[in-house]
């Protein structure tokens, strides 16, 4: 195991850096500042980063930050993409691991649909048009990036594969205004998390809205279908954001969650990290997914009057289309023949684990299934979810 590399983090220096390679000088809102701030501090005191990690993860902030850059200049040059309306989007928010990326490319194939794509969510402008929307230098930028790091780290590619034309988190946007899980992610940084859970996230949300308006504005449109298990913990900025949003819910045995985000967290932190977290892991993540649970119920308390779409991953993964055919027809549509028959060729043609088996063990860190089960115990009962024979 090598020493952990010094972080040093500066956020004048990363600055600096965005401006000399986007040639541009406007953040915007400086809603940005604050969360920025918080995430240098942490990753100094908290991340123990790899030679790999003191590399990677600043110019991981300054992409995010040159992507913001763009996209503020194209907004100050182009005003009328403010008037661009995105309607209805179809919000799945799950809980981690619970199959929100499996149903978010079951969801692309409808082509009535418009998903945020991985490359287009980190270089959004210029926005694509119809003819170089999945293919294109850009997205073979992108996909050559991912690829290296998956090379890095051969396991990722089982845990969470994304291809560069494919549907990605709205994390990978929020980012940019740094109020999101991505940091969190990468890198164990329990100060970023504190102040991450107690501010407001409405103004990621309002940069994403204005993200997703200049990326339909190239002529790519239809019915947003959006997903990250972030939504969990803001659905109050979110819905502030997106009031006509149609909700969806993911929910999976928390016990086979626990499992699967520890094994996902320890992967990529891992990249950036050799110093041992697993312990923090083990508490951080089932923690949040208490709080995303307890979020999520506090939500539907306070406004009943927005309906939340709630689905098994059980029913999912068992019967796939009938199971989107459902959502379409909570969310007040209808699933089209053309549709239907995309989505079971696409389910058809991509069997679970093509990519390698992702295994998981709690015991590997330290957690109990019959603790865990005890301690969701009324999140498993309010919503009748099954038990996973896996879940050990």
């Amino acid at each position: 195991m090598s020493e952990p590399a010094a972080s040093g983090l500066e956020v004048d220096a990363l600055l600096n850096q965005a401006h000399a390679q986007a040639g541009l000088d406007d953040f915007g809102a400086d809603t940005y500042a604050e969360g920025l701030t918080a995430y240098c501090e942490s990753v100094n005191a908290d991340a123990r980063l790899s030679e790999v990690g003191a590399v990677a993860i600043p110019g991981t902030v300054v992409a995010a930050l040159v992507n913001r850059l763009r996209v503020v200049d194209w907004l100050r040059r182009h005003p009328e993409v403010a008037n661009e309306p995105i309607d209805a989007p179809i919000i799945v928010i799950g809980m981690f691991r619970a199959g929100t990326t499996f149903l978010s490319h079951v969801l692309d194939q409808d082509l009535g649909n418009r998903a945020l794509l991985r490359w287009e969510a980190n270089d959004s402008v210029p926005p694509s048009s119809p003819a170089d929307h999945r293919s294109g230098p850009r997205v073979d930028a992108a996909q050559e990036s991912g690829d290296m790091l998956e090379m890095i780290n051969p396991r990722m590619k089982a845990i969470h594969h994304e291809d560069a034309d494919g549907p990605t988190e709205c994390i990978a946007v929020m980012s940019q205004d740094f109020i999101s899980l991505s940091w969190e992610a990468i890198t164990n940084v329990p100060g970023y998390n504190r102040w991450l859970l107690g501010t407001d996230h409405r103004s990621a949300y309002e940069y994403h809205r204005s993200v997703l308006q200049i990326l339909q504005s190239g002529g790519v449109r239809g019915r947003w279908t959006l997903k990250s298990p972030h939504h969990a913990i803001a659905l109050e900025a979110l819905t502030a954001v997106y009031p006509d949003a149609r909700l969806v819910i993911l929910h999976r045995d928390p016990v086979v969650l626990s499992a699967s985000v520890c094994s996902l967290i320890s992967c990529l932190s891992g990249t950036f990290s050799d110093a041992d977290h697993t312990a923090y892991i083990a508490d951080h993540w089932t923690m949040m997914l208490e709080e995303s649970v307890r979020r999520v119920d506090a939500f539907r308390d306070a406004h009943p009057e927005h309906p939340i779409v709630d689905v098994m991953y059980a029913d999912l993964v068992q019967d796939t289309v009938r199971t989107v055919a459902d959502i379409y027809r909570d969310c007040g549509t209808e699933l089209s023949d053309p549709a239907r028959t995309a989505m079971t060729a696409y389910v058809e043609s991509h069997p679970k684990g093509r990519f390698g088996a992702h295994g998981y063990d709690l015991t590997e860190y330290g957690l109990d299934a019959d603790a865990l089960r005890e301690r969701f115990a009324d999140y498993v009962a309010r919503y009748d979810i099954p038990t996973e024979r896996d879940a050990t």
